[in-house]
């Protein structure tokens, strides 16, 4: 979690994961790393390897925005790992201690207001502030229920709720990542990636990858304990009067069995409650 040399850090975790034939390189038999070579990055950015060993090992932290342009193409980013590799060679400027997490009320009414759509607002690291008594109904029934990021890799239950795991957890890294950027001095942060990393084998792999998914839309798989498989698509809107905050909302196909379950879902909920 340290954040003395980001730089280096996300430079060598990439070009570890990029494969020869992605960067249109020959194979090699005698290669020892999936990956690319250190003085194959630097050849291919157009900069010297002593150069790039230097920002790999935090000597030199500060290049042009040229050069992390060419980093990029050489490492074959897309545009939001591009734009996490300008922040990172930007002097750091001096951070605001992150405010504490409250949910507006006037949120919560509108959630409440959508009594057939799964609705939760998430925190910086994915615990769950608020939802709506459909939203809630969701993720019920699980050890870590109200904290979406350990229900993943914490959870005994995980492997079974979400049956394409490997693609969910690939995507809470990334989305952990994302939502982190330059910023590891957030308290919350350094706490669950501190837990994750001693509890889970899977979560240090996949955040050492230093991969970023921006959590945007998707179409997602549960298996319910109480009304089976469901089949969403969700889309998540940033609040903009708390940043850092995450609306996520779940939607079913008009007509489709996913949405009768939902329904079902919402019926048994209500009577609970």
């Amino acid at each position: 979690m340290s954040d003395s040399n980001l730089l280096g850090e996300f430079l060598r975790a990439r070009r570890s994961t990029t494969a020869p034939a992605d960067a249109d390189l020959l194979a090699d038999t005698r290669r020892r790393v999936s990956g690319l070579r250190r003085e194959e990055v630097a050849r291919l950015a157009g900069v010297s390897t002593d150069y790039y060993v230097r920002l790999e090992q935090g000597r030199e932290r500060t290049p042009s925005a040229q050069v992390v342009e060419a980093l990029g193409r050489a490492l074959r980013l897309d545009d939001e790992a591009l734009a996490h590799l300008h922040s990172l060679a930007q002097p750091k400027r001096p951070k605001r201690p992150p405010a504490k997490e409250r949910v507006s009320p006037r949120l919560v009414q509108l959630m409440d207001a959508w009594p057939q759509t799964p609705a939760v607002v998430l925190g910086r690291c994915m615990t769950v502030l608020a939802s709506n008594l459909l939203g809630e109904a969701l993720f019920a029934g699980h050890e870590y229920s109200g904290d979406l990021l350990r229900l993943v890799f914490l959870d005994p239950d995980a492997r079974e709720f979400y049956p394409d795991w490997e693609r969910v957890a690939v995507n809470t890294v990334g989305g952990l990542r994302s939502a982190a950027g330059t910023d590891l001095d957030d308290p919350l942060l350094i706490e669950a990636v501190g837990e994750l990393s001693l509890k889970s084998a899977d979560f240090r792999r996949l955040w050492a990858r230093h991969e970023l998914r921006q959590k945007t839309h998707e179409l997602k798989r549960f298996r319910h304990p109480l009304v089976g498989m469901l089949t969403l698509h969700y889309e998540s809107m940033t609040v903009n009067s708390a940043p850092g905050q995450q609306l996520v909302v779940y939607q079913a196909d008009p007509g489709s069995p996913s949405e009768a379950s939902l329904g079902l879902l919402g019926s048994l909920a209500a009577g609970d409650r």
